[in-house]
Formats: C-alpha cells, sequence, structure tokens
C-alpha cells in the first residue's frame, strides 16, 4: 500500500509518498481500505513537529480521520464485514491506503455521502458535537457564539446548534466566509478586525450576552469571551491558532460562575473517544442520513496532491473541509 511521511520536521516539501507494508488487525479491530481522508490543522502541527502522534500511532504518518470499506476484521469481530462502509477517528496514520482502527470506533457512512463527503465527518462533527452539547450543554434557544465559524469544526457547529434550536453568532476574518456561514444559519456574523465582538453581540442581544462559547482561536479572544459570556455560561476552548497564554480575568470568572473546559480528542482515552463517537452516531446520524446537515468541502485533493493541499490550508482561504482522495 502507499502512505504519505514525514520525512523530516518542515513545511509541506518534507511529506512523501512511500510504499509499505499492509497492517494487519488484531482482536477487536478491523482494517480500512481507506477511500479519502480529511485534512486538520493537526496534521500540519504534527508535520512541522509541534504535535506528536499518541504512543499508540505511526510517529511520522499524519492523519485523523478516514473513510472507506472494511476488506478484513479481527478475532473477536462480530459488528462489521467486508465491504461496509466506514468513517471514523484514529490518533493518527490516516494518510495511507489502508488503516487499522479498533471496531468500536468506526461508524457506518450514510447512504447518501460519497467517501469523500465521509471523510470530511469525523473530526468536525464529533468534536463539535462533544463540545457544544456534550461539554457546554447547549439547549434549544440559547445563544452560541462559534469563532472560526467558517472552518471544519464551525460549520459541524453551526449547523448542529441551527437544528437544537439555537441562535448561533460567529466571527470570520473573511467577509465573504461570513456570507456563506449565514447561508448555514448563521444569524449575526462578525470580523474581529472590523468590530469587536463583544460589543456587536451585546448590542445585538440588548445585553444578554451568549450562554456558551466555542473557541476555536485561543488566546487572543479570551478576555473578550468572558465579557460576552451570560451568568453561569461555558466557553469550550478547541484551538489555539492566536496562541496559548492570555491574561484571566478571575473576577468575571467567579462573579458570573462561569466554566472554561479546554478540550482535545486524539489524547482521550479509548473509552471517552468511544463515548464521544456513540453520541455523535445516536444524535447527528439520522441529520446526515437525511440531509439537514452535511459536511461542507471546500477543495478535494488527489492524495498525490497533498502537499498542495496543506499549503492550501495554511493559507487561510478555505472554508469548511479540505480533504484527500486515494481515488482521484
Amino acid at each position: 500500500m502507499r502512505e504519505i511521511v514525514i520525512t523530516e520536521p518542515g513545511g509541506p516539501d518534507v511529506l512523501e509518498l512511500r510504499e509499505a507494508p499492509e497492517p494487519e488487525p488484531g482482536p477487536g479491530e478491523i482494517r480500512v481500505r481507506v477511500r479519502a481522508v480529511g485534512v486538520n490543522r493537526a496534521d500540519l502541527l504534527q508535520r512541522r513537529g509541534l504535535y506528536p502522534a499518541p504512543a499508540e500511532a505511526a510517529p511520522d504518518v499524519p492523519g485523523l480521520e478516514y473513510a472507506g470499506a472494511v476488506d478484513a476484521v479481527g478475532p473477536g469481530v462480530s459488528s462489521w464485514s467486508p465491504g461496509d462502509r466506514v468513517m471514523g477517528l484514529i490518533g493518527g496514520g490516516a494518510y495511507a491506503e489502508a488503516v487499522v482502527v479498533p471496531a468500536d470506533l468506526a461508524i457506518p457512512i450514510p447512504e447518501r455521502l460519497s467517501f469523500e463527503e465521509a471523510a470530511a465527518v469525523p473530526e468536525a462533527f464529533i468534536t463539535a458535537h462533544d463540545a457544544v452539547f456534550t461539554l457546554i450543554g447547549l439547549q434549544a434557544r440559547d445563544r452560541l457564539l462559534i469563532h472560526a465559524v467558517g472552518s471544519g469544526v464551525g460549520t459541524a457547529a453551526l449547523q448542529l446548534a441551527r437544528e437544537a434550536g439555537a441562535r448561533v453568532f460567529g466571527t470570520s476574518r473573511s467577509s465573504w466566509k461570513l456570507e456563506r456561514a449565514i447561508g448555514l444559519g448563521l444569524e449575526l456574523g462578525i470580523d474581529p478586525e472590523v468590530d469587536n465582538f463583544a460589543d456587536a453581540i451585546l448590542e445585538h442581544t440588548s445585553g444578554h450576552g451568549v450562554h456558551g462559547v466555542l473557541d476555536l482561536v485561543g488566546a487572543g479572544y479570551l478576555a473578550d469571551n468572558l465579557r460576552v459570556l451570560t451568568l453561569k455560561g461555558r466557553m469550550a476552548v478547541v484551538g489555539l491558532v492566536s496562541g496559548a497564554t492570555a491574561e484571566l480575568d478571575l473576577g468575571t470568572l467567579l462573579r458570573n460562575r462561569l466554566t472554561i473546559i479546554g478540550t482535545s480528542l486524539r489524547n482521550r482515552f479509548h473509552d471517552e473517544k468511544v463515548a464521544a463517537t456513540r453520541a455523535f452516531a445516536e444524535a447527528t446520524l439520522p441529520l446526515l442520513e437525511a440531509g439537514r446537515v452535511r459536511p461542507v468541502i471546500d477543495t478535494v485533493y488527489p492524495a498525490s496532491e497533498v502537499r498542495e493541499a496543506h499549503r492550501y490550508m495554511e493559507s487561510n482561504r478555505h472554508f469548511g473541509k479540505i480533504v484527500l482522495s486515494w481515488d482521484a
């Protein structure tokens, strides 16, 4: 089989396509013939040597999500059969034509989705569902602020929150991304380079603010995130593209009884990943089957053009997900 290898820490040019032996599934595992792979910012960080893979994953093959068909099952697996279409999360190594994954972390692909569409689902939608509903506890008629609303997780969270009956506000530094997000149900879009997002939301909500913040940006937005949260508001921090260190106003935190939660799927224990995957599948697969929510794909690249895919993600010119296809 072929796989994409990080030859050394660095830019996109360190990625190389190489031949490798096919992995064999062990007890409780399945082997998936990968057809498409989602590209994530974690892949870029791993390529640069800033986000090492967990111990059980390949250290030099990036990739956190896959879509394909089962082609072998290990001992003790009765839930899947060869030919079943599956998608899911993996600790690393998805940039390959075949992966071995725990059977209980695989998810059936809805019939209406292609492999490329399915590859854009796991990381974005499981992360979004877990953060918005399990951690923030969003309910109908709540108000939610999503930073980087044009990202894969952002577009997934927007659609899921909208389906739950929440009002959704979002930020992006690109006006065209905000316009696209409005088409997905965004009520208010704010460019932080033009307007202070906390001021804009407080004005729009008559001073009430939001019940939850999904932050994919990090340190630069912390102070205004606290300012815009309601009493007992909750914030889930998923990304740190603006930095990891900021000054925290503990007075506001205590006075308004706020909750700040950091979250990452990649380094969770297996049973926690299973719980997040099952919660997503129960709540969201019916919505995907019905077409009520959908993965938003910007571009599909052939796997052979992985370097260009990474350059494109680094340019921040995409809306939604970037996908690699082994069939293209």
